[in-house]
């Protein structure tokens, strides 16, 4: 990715999501990807013979934000079905990645999700009053890491 003055723009973007044995599929075109992050948590950590009254910080345990994904209700049941595996106890983790592309369609960057497991799902909000609104699903997701690449 080269670097640019002016942002990428967030609206041209792909979510991949690996599937049980390792292969990779698109997942249906999602509206909306948030809660991309880690988070560093330190201790704090001073000798006893220490002779500036301060704490020190250490590095401790890392830990990354829930991700949530959403999109139109497209009868696909591949997330629902992996949350109902993850209901029923079967272990079924899975790499999920977002790659975010350029205003030409090549792709820049990439946030790759490692071991995420599907922890909510919401279904569509429905009203009879017919306002236009597209039935929208979420999945929500947890991961033990999420990196980041320069493509």
């Amino acid at each position: 990715m080269a670097t640019r003055d002016n942002p990428y723009s967030a609206f041209k973007f792909m979510v991949k999501l690996g599937q049980a044995g390792g292969e990779e599929t698109i997942a249906g075109g999602f509206s909306d990807v948030s809660g991309l992050g880690n988070e560093v948590k330190f201790a704090e950590y001073r000798n006893g013979n220490d002779k500036e009254n301060h704490v020190r910080k250490v590095a401790n345990t890392n830990s990354t934000d829930d991700v949530t994904l959403k999109r139109g209700v497209i009868g696909d049941l591949r997330l629902f079905e992996w949350l109902q595996a993850t209901r029923e106890g079967r272990f079924d983790p899975r790499t999920v990645q977002v790659i975010l592309h350029d205003e030409a369609g090549a792709p820049v960057c990439a946030w790759t999700l490692k071991f995420a497991q599907p922890k909510k799902w919401v279904g569509p909000t429905l009203a009879g009053k017919g306002g236009g609104e597209v039935a929208m699903e979420e999945l929500h997701l947890v991961a033990e890491r999420v990196d980041f690449e320069s493509l």
